[in-house]
């Protein structure tokens, strides 16, 4: 859903647009306002997505007001004066609606709102959300590795092993590299200075071996309390309690 806000100081074109805006399914209108001040005085309770600006408004223009406001909204201008336009398009308004505004021109216009807004939001998303996956060199081929897929990693020297879900996968990098440039310490624990294990994949553990099906990943001695603080004991369900 869109959040809209209206700014326009003639009540019948509120009331106009306000009517579109309630016939369209993907759009919300959640205020109204008779200038660009009184938007400023408002403290939305919700995100503001789209604006719909009048020009020619009291106290301050609605160009103008697009010039100091920070972050703005998509706006769709809609004004009974043409010579604007391309002012208002060097502000990067999304469309440019003359008054009287049709209800098929409106329509057309928020649908553009409607495409910017998914674009705007699996940006957002994309940006926002970690990376699920790695390439690592084997050979002469890139490899992808999911993290979700990876079971533990065995450094030797100047190479590590990864081993997935999959099958295993050798390439030229130490561990701590690994460790530091991809591996989190809230998904993957060093267990010993030659192993990494992802923790949600550990089966059990006894003695001083970890199970991930059937292979045993060795625990030192220096890493055992680490291991059994953040794998067992925040996850023990004590009967004595």
């Amino acid at each position: 859903m869109i959040n809209c806000v209206i700014i326009d100081d003639e009540p019948l074109a509120r009331e106009g647009i306000a009517s579109y805006v309630n016939d369209v399914s993907f759009l919300s209108l959640i205020a109204t306002c008779e200038s660009a001040v009184e938007y400023s005085k408002w403290s939305p309770q919700q995100p503001v997505d789209l604006i719909f600006l009048d020009i020619q408004l009291p106290k301050i223009t609605g160009l103008d007001f697009l010039k100091v406001i920070r972050n703005p909204p998509m706006v769709i201008i809609t004004t009974a004066y043409s010579e604007y336009a391309l002012e208002g398009f060097q502000l990067n308004v999304l469309d440019y609606l003359l008054k009287p505004v049709t209800f098929d021109r409106f329509f057309k216009s928020v649908h553009k709102a409607k495409d910017y807004y998914h674009l705007l939001t699996r940006s957002q998303t994309a940006a926002s959300s970690p990376a699920s996956y790695f390439f690592i060199k084997c050979g002469t081929k890139y490899e992808k590795i999911y993290f979700d897929e990876v079971l533990f990693v065995e450094g030797l020297q100047n190479y590590i092993t990864i081993y997935t879900s999959k099958g295993k996968y050798i390439t030229m990098h130490s561990l701590k590299m690994l460790e530091e440039a991809h591996l989190n310490n809230e998904q993957f624990i060093r267990v010993h200075k030659s192993y990494m294990v992802a923790v949600n994949k550990i089966e059990s553990i006894q003695g001083n071996e970890i199970f991930i099906g059937a292979h045993r990943v060795p625990i030192s001695r220096n890493y055992r309390e680490q291991v059994l603080q953040q794998v067992v004991m925040n996850k023990l369900w004590d009967k004595s309690k």
